[in-house]
């Protein structure tokens, strides 16, 4: 089973400025978001891997519109995340399929790497819906100049029997990051932790 996609939103956010001081060079993340058919919407059905292998699919169409939308070359991606909405028809379940580890596979084969989990958010809500994307650096979690966020919405989506899915890249961390720990020179990237 294919995903059925009524449309792909792709947003780019640059911060140039912070509290007044210039950012450079500025931060960018970029998210790409699908809005598909939600095939088992209003129905329980046991056997979800028609939906965890539609987010790999998207796993990989997604991070390829991201990192394109951000002009760079996957392995220049420093940090990651993904997040799914599903309608009112749909369940939470659906949303967790979609955004199963099998997704992440061809997340990690578009940036030449991410060996940290790829951070998710899932939730059920209507047109409209904020969906709040967590990102975190792709190889080492403790990374924490690179614990942030990115918020989307489409102002048509999800519909009741849809699920919006999306994939964040960026470039840097947060602007003017300075609450200390484990730096971008000092990753390992063994572990995915450090």
């Amino acid at each position: 089973m294919s995903a059925i996609i009524r449309k792909i939103v792709t947003v780019v956010e640059e911060t140039q400025m912070e509290m007044g001081r210039q950012v450079s060079p500025p931060t960018r993340r970029a998210a790409a978001i699908a809005v598909i058919e939600n095939p088992f919407a209003g129905t329980y059905v046991e056997d979800l891997s028609p939906l965890i292998a539609i987010g790999e699919e998207l796993g990989e169409l997604l991070s390829k519109r991201a990192v394109a939308a951000l002009g760079i070359d996957g392995a220049k991606a420093q940090s990651y995340g993904k997040a799914a909405a599903v309608g009112e028809n749909g369940e939470l379940e659906h949303a967790a399929a979609i955004l199963h580890p099998k997704m992440g596979a061809p997340v990690r084969k578009v940036l030449s790497k991410g060996a940290a989990l790829i951070p998710s958010s899932k939730k059920r809500s209507g047109p409209g819906t904020t969906l709040d994307i967590p990102l975190g650096h792709k190889d080492a979690a403790f990374v924490r100049s690179h614990f942030d966020g990115m918020e989307v919405q489409i102002n048509d989506a999800p519909r009741a029997n849809e699920i919006m899915v999306a994939v964040a890249v960026t470039d840097s961390g947060r602007p003017l990051p300075r609450v200390g720990g484990l730096t971008v020179a000092e990753i390992k990237g063994e572990d995915g932790l450090r």
